[in-house]
């Protein structure tokens, strides 16, 4: 068979016409055999061209000429793959793969306009950043996006610039598969890739901080990752004592996981103990309990495994920190000490099957009882030992015991009185970071055994009466009940009040439909006008959200009070002068601060720029 030597050419100007030189006078006769060679790149061109020569011509390993095609379009660094055969066809076939050179090789820079009017990029890093530079002329317009070269390459970040540039990208931002495609903002330009974190350690470490488990109802699990990675997964028991997790090889054998594919496993039910791992080179890197978000927490149950041999054989043990112990073993453990009660759970079916097949089984027995039980007695024994203290206490120092029975007595007494006292709270939607932080208070002074009333927690109530009607009826039962109104002031708050005491009204339409505070200030503003508010209202802002001459000075003619810093004066507001102590509102006031922190650090953190999570922008 006849091989011809061909070489292809990307074309390096805009035009379109096709030139052939074949050498040595081919075309002088047509042979017997028709020759046929087929030229395509991956953008989905082709050229077919048919070559004929001499039967004359032909000698077996000697070249008859050559084809030189010099305008096939071909984009730069592209691979073009050629196929050459005869026609009809032989089963030896010449297929040649050709990488063209790209714009960063010198030779080629220079003599292909494109490359001259491609952005140059340079990567480099200072310090934790990562900066990209794109050094080209003033007036180079040129478009630049970052994506992961993993599935659909959508661009996570894109920008057309102009100009010289400094792109600065957060060293967490980083993963292996980040790549960068610039290109100028040209008809039919050539776009360039470049993927320069393929082997930086801190793209590796930080795409693993992104890898995540996806629990996917009934019995489906996705590990979900930027990019690729090798990885190997496999069930393990998680006790609620905590320890190590106990990899369980059957059901789910240790195997490859392909990353953002959708997995299956091989169980009929799930628990809340059922985590998977995942690990990289023998080194776990992800733990994560899928169950545990909608069964509950960890449950105190325990795993019994079935074992099933030849002649229908079957053998149990129950897994524990020490090994898989055999019921109605002279262990001392836990199961060994109750396998009698383990296996008449069985045998009655209050056991729940996870797993079952030829092999054998898995079952979660819960021990909720035998702890019930267990506990009951260490309580007995605990109110005996107490019950003895007391009598030898009140024997010898009979005085300071009636002192510390006088004490209990009165905190008792503040407690009852504390106990259901009516706060209703009222604030502006400013954003959702607000309202987490409005949520994290009401949360924390339900723990006081405050009885909290807001809006937050009743949305169905307010869209089905109005924020107007729910209001009244809320305030009123909270005035009834000899409690508190307590006014949230915001910068939004403060906006409200401040329109209604200049224009006397709010426009209609112009707050949401869940929006209490808007809709209350036709009530409350009477009240504060007639002074009537003294002993039913208390005020309150945060003080690193508002400043305390911001709220307007008709409130202030009751308290206002600054959260976190005044807590104990906002507790003893709420609760009444039969409250509880200065001692005992300290530690509650610490007890409300902790829980607010949180919240309150989470409003005063700047939003993130980009959707994406990417922390970037030309400098």
């Amino acid at each position: 068979m006849l091989l011809a030597a061909l070489r292809a050419f990307p074309a390096t100007s805009g035009g379109t016409g096709k030139s052939l030189e074949i050498r040595n006078n081919l075309e002088k006769q047509l042979t017997q055999n028709l020759r046929s060679i087929r030229m395509a790149y991956p953008t989905s061109r082709c050229v077919l061209l048919e070559v004929q020569v001499l039967a004359a011509l032909l000698q077996p390993g000697q070249p008859v000429g050559s084809v030189v095609f010099d305008c096939f379009e071909a984009a730069l660094g592209a691979e073009v793959r050629i196929w050459s055969y005869t026609q009809p066809r032989y089963q030896k076939e010449l297929s040649l793969t050709q990488q063209l050179p790209d714009c960063s090789g010198l030779e080629v820079r220079d003599s292909i306009q494109s490359c001259s009017a491609l952005p140059w990029l340079n990567v480099s890093t200072d310090g934790e950043d990562v900066h990209l530079v794109l050094d080209v002329s003033e007036e180079q317009h040129f478009g630049i996006s970052l994506y992961w070269n993993q599935g659909s390459k959508t661009p996570r970040w894109h920008r057309n610039l102009t100009g010289p540039q400094t792109i600065t990208l957060n060293h967490t931002d980083l993963v292996p598969c980040l790549c960068i495609q610039v290109w100028p903002l040209e008809p039919d330009s050539v776009r360039t890739s470049i993927c320069p974190f393929k082997n930086d350690t801190r793209a590796s470490r930080n795409l693993w901080r992104a890898v995540w488990l996806q629990l996917l109802p009934p019995r489906g699990w996705r590990l979900n990752a930027p990019c690729s990675l090798p990885a190997e997964a496999t069930l393990c028991w998680q006790a609620p004592s905590g320890g190590p997790c106990q990899p369980l090889v059957p059901p789910l054998y240790r195997e490859n996981v392909t990353v953002n594919k959708d997995l299956e496993f091989p169980l009929l039910k799930g628990h809340p103990n059922l985590c998977v791992q995942v690990s990289s080179w023998e080194t776990l890197q992800l733990q994560e309990c899928l169950w545990s978000d909608s069964l509950g927490p960890l449950k105190d149950d325990i795993l019994l495994v079935e074992t099933r041999g030849p002649q229908d054989n079957r053998s149990l043990c129950a897994l524990e920190p020490s090994g898989c112990t055999p019921l109605l073993s002279r262990a001392s453990t836990r199961a060994a000490r109750l396998g009698a009660q383990l296996l008449q759970d069985l045998k009655s079916g209050k056991c729940l099957k996870l797993w079952d097949d030829d092999l054998g089984a898995l079952w979660a027995c819960p021990m909720d009882k035998y702890i019930h039980q267990r506990w009951a007695l260490v309580w007995l024994a605990c109110l005996l030992f107490a019950a003895v203290l007391f009598l030898l206490l009140l024997l010898l120092k009979k005085d300071h015991v009636k002192g510390w029975l006088r004490l209990l007595k009165e905190d008792v007494r503040s407690g009852a009185a504390v106990r259901g006292r009516a706060a209703l709270l009222l604030y502006s939607a400013d954003d959702a970071g607000f309202e987490r932080l409005v949520g994290a208070l009401a949360s924390a002074l339900c723990q006081l055994s405050l009885r909290v009333v807001v809006d937050l927690w009743s949305r169905r109530e307010v869209s089905a009466q109005g924020p107007l009607a729910w209001f009244h009826a809320q305030r009123l039962q909270t005035l009834q009940e000899g409690g508190m109104v307590v006014l949230l002031f915001s910068p939004g708050a403060v906006a409200l009040c401040r329109e209604w005491l200049q224009d006397g009204a709010s426009p209609p339409g112009e707050h949401g439909p869940h929006d209490a505070f808007a809709a209350s200030l036709s009530c409350v503003l009477p009240d504060f006008l007639q002074g009537r508010a003294l002993g039913r209202y208390v005020g309150a802002y945060f003080d690193s959200l508002l400043r305390p001459d911001a709220v307007p000075a008709l409130f202030r003619a009751g308290p206002v009070l600054a959260l976190p810093s005044q807590l104990p004066e906002f507790l003893r507001a709420l609760q009444g002068p039969d409250g509880p102590g200065p001692w005992r509102l300290a530690d509650m006031a610490e007890q409300v601060s902790q829980a607010l922190q949180p919240a309150l650090d989470s409003c005063l953190r700047p939003p993130e720029t980009e959707e994406t999570g990417l922390v970037m922008g030309p400098e």
